[in-house]
C-alpha cells in the first residue's frame, strides 16, 4: 500500500483495507475485556467453593484435636494460625479490588467488562512517577507480610518444604524483567497500565492462590499427625513376666515387648538392668536373678533407628519376690488392658495353687475356657474399670482372695483402607472409583471383623458428602471425576459396626489421602 503512485480507486481499497483492521482491532479488544471478566467470575466462584472446602478440612482437623489432643493438638495450633493469617490477607485483597470497582456502575448486577478497559484508578493511587505511592507501599508490604508470616509458621517441618516453596514463588514481590530485558518494580510489570478488569482478575486469583495454599497445609497437617502416630516414639514398652510373684531364689522369667510388635519390629539394641539381652520373635526374652524379698524395679531401653536417628524407648517395670503365696497373679494374654466388643483371653493364677483350686468372678460376660484361662467380654460393663475376684483354697482348707482393678477400653479408632492401603495412596480416579472403603486397626492386637455404613469424601473445590455405605455412589463418583491430576481426595471419618457385637459403636476413622495421578 505504500510507494508508487496509486489511482483514486486503490487509493480508496487501501483506505477500505485500513479502517477494516481498525475495527477488527476494536472488537479483539472488546472480546479480550469479555474474556477477562469471564475468568474473574470463575475465579470468584471457585474462591467460594474452596472456602466451603477449607472450613470443612478446618473442622475435620478441630474435631480430631478434641477427639485425640496428643494426636492432632499440635497440628491443630498450626491450623490456627494458618487460618487468621489466610482470612486476614484474602479481606485485604477483597478490600483492594472494592476499591477498584466502587465507581463502576453495573448494569443487571453484573459489571460491564468491556467498559473496564482504562486502569486509572490503580496508576493514580499506588503509583507516584516511577514509584510506589503511600498505597503501592501498603500493598506490597501486605504480600510480604503474608509470605513471610506463612512461611515462619510452616519453618522446620518437612511435610511443608513444598508448601513454603509455593508460598515464596506465588507471593513474590521482587523486580521483574519484561520480555525486552527491563527490570520493572513488581506493581508496575503486573498493574500499572493494565485495564480496570485484567486487575481485578489478577487480585481474584491471588485470593485463589491463598485458599489453595490453605488447603494444602490442612491436609498435610492431618497427614502429618497420622504419620506422627504410627511412629516409633509413640509406642510403649510392656514388662510381661511368667509370673508376678517369685519365691526367694526363684529365677525371674517373662518378656519384655513393645505395645505391637511382629518379627519385623527388630530394634538396634536391647538393654535391661544394665545388661544387654536377646531378641526372638520380636520379643525381648527376659532372665535375671529374682533377688531378695520385696519390690525390685525392671528397666533399660529399646533403641531404634527412624530417619536416620536413634529413638529410644523407656522399659519400665517391677516385680515382687514373696517368701509364700499371698496374693494371686492376673494377666491379659494380649493386653495389659481389656477392651469393649473383644472376648479377652484372661489368664488367672494363684502362687503355690494348683489351677483346680482357683476360681475367678468378674462383671460382665465371664466365661472358663480351661485350666486357669477365661474369656472376659466387657462390652457391657458401665465405667472405664472392672475387677476381678480371685478365690483359692491354700494347704490347711484356709481360704484366700485377691482383687484386681483393670482399665476398660473402647476399641480404638481405625484407619481408613483403600485397595490394600491405609493413611494414603495414589493412582488415577478409575482405581479410587472401584475402590471398596474399609478400615484397618494396625495398632490393635485383636482380630475385629467389621462392616463400613459410611464415610466423608472431600475432592478439592468441591464441599465434604457423606456417603452411605462402603462404595462410591452416584454422587460420590461425579465428585471423584470432577478432581483434576495432582489433587488429594479424601476420604474421612469412615464409620463401621462390628460383626457380631450388635450395638456397640466404633469411633470414625483417621482421614485417607488419595493423590489423583
Amino acid at each position: 500500500m505504500a510507494g508508487g503512485k496509486l489511482t483514486p480507486r486503490q487509493k480508496m481499497v487501501n483506505l477500505m483495507y485500513l479502517v477494516f483492521i481498525a475495527m477488527m482491532a476494536l472488537n479483539m479488544s472488546k472480546e479480550v475485556l469479555s474474556a477477562f471478566g469471564l475468568m474473574n467470575e470463575k475465579f470468584e466462584s471457585s474462591n467460594k467453593d474452596a472456602q466451603s472446602n477449607n472450613e470443612a478440612l478446618y473442622a475435620t482437623l478441630a474435631s480430631k484435636a478434641g477427639e485425640n489432643a496428643a494426636q492432632y493438638g499440635e497440628a491443630k495450633k498450626v491450623a490456627d494460625q494458618v487460618q487468621k493469617v489466610s482470612a486476614d490477607f484474602y479481606a485485604y485483597i477483597e478490600s483492594l479490588k472494592v476499591d477498584i470497582t466502587k465507581e463502576i456502575e453495573k448494569v443487571d448486577g453484573k459489571l460491564p467488562y468491556e467498559a473496564m478497559d482504562k486502569g486509572d484508578k490503580i496508576d493514580e493511587t499506588w503509583f507516584s512517577g516511577d514509584g510506589y505511592s503511600k498505597k503501592g507501599q501498603e500493598v506490597v508490604a501486605a504480600i510480604d507480610k503474608y509470605r513471610t508470616e506463612m512461611a515462619a509458621l510452616l519453618a522446620g517441618n518437612p511435610k511443608f518444604v513444598s508448601v513454603i516453596r509455593d508460598v515464596n514463588a506465588k507471593f513474590a514481590t521482587a523486580d521483574v524483567k519484561d520480555r525486552e530485558g527491563v527490570t520493572k518494580k513488581f506493581l508496575d510489570y503486573h498493574y500499572k497500565g493494565f485495564p480496570a478488569i485484567a486487575s481485578l482478575t489478577k487480585l481474584s486469583a491471588m485470593q485463589n492462590d491463598v485458599e489453595t495454599i490453605e488447603a494444602a497445609i490442612y491436609s498435610a497437617a492431618l497427614g502429618k499427625a497420622a504419620e506422627d502416630a504410627a511412629s516409633y516414639s509413640n509406642y510403649a514398652a510392656i514388662v510381661v513376666l511368667d509370673k508376678n510373684a517369685y519365691f526367694q531364689g526363684e529365677a525371674v522369667t517373662g518378656k519384655v515387648v513393645l505395645g505391637r510388635y511382629d518379627a519385623k519390629t527388630v530394634p538396634t539394641s536391647v538393654s535391661v538392668n544394665g545388661g544387654s539381652v536377646s531378641m526372638e520373635n520380636g520379643q525381648a526374652v527376659l532372665k535375671i536373678g529374682a533377688g531378695s524379698i520385696g519390690e525390685h524395679e525392671i528397666n533399660g531401653n529399646f533403641v531404634f533407628k527412624e530417619s536416620g536417628k536413634d529413638i529410644t524407648i523407656p522399659i519400665k517395670g517391677q516385680y515382687v519376690v514373696v517368701p509364700q503365696p499371698k496374693d494371686a497373679t492376673i494377666s491379659a494374654d494380649k493386653m495389659n488392658s481389656v477392651y469393649r466388643g473383644v472376648d479377652n483371653p484372661m489368664t488367672v493364677s494363684f502362687a503355690g495353687v494348683s489351677a483346680n483350686d482357683v476360681s475367678a468372678t468378674a462383671p460382665g460376660a465371664w466365661k472358663k475356657s480351661g485350666d486357669g484361662k477365661y474369656n472376659w467380654n466387657v462390652t457391657s460393663v458401665s465405667g472405664d474399670k472392672a475387677k476381678i475376684s480371685v478365690t483359692a483354697k491354700l494347704p490347711g482348707g484356709k481360704t484366700a482372695t485377691s482383687v484386681k482393678e483393670f482399665n476398660v477400653r473402647p476399641i480404638p479408632a481405625p484407619v481408613a483402607e483403600l485397595r490394600g492401603k491405609i493413611n494414603s495412596g495414589k493412582g488415577n480416579k478409575n482405581d479410587l472409583l472401584n475402590s471398596t472403603i474399609r478400615v484397618a486397626f494396625p495398632d490393635f492386637v485383636f482380630d475385629v471383623k467389621t462392616q463400613v455404613t459410611s464415610f466423608e469424601l472431600s475432592v478439592p473445590g468441591s464441599s465434604t458428602l457423606v456417603v452411605q455405605g462402603d462404595k462410591f455412589n452416584g454422587a460420590a463418583q461425579a465428585l471423584i471425576n470432577k478432581a483434576k491430576r495432582g489433587d488429594v481426595i479424601t476420604i474421612n471419618n469412615v464409620k463401621c459396626t462390628l460383626i457380631g457385637v450388635p450395638g456397640y459403636t466404633v469411633k470414625g476413622s483417621a482421614p485417607f489421602a488419595w493423590e489423583v495421578q
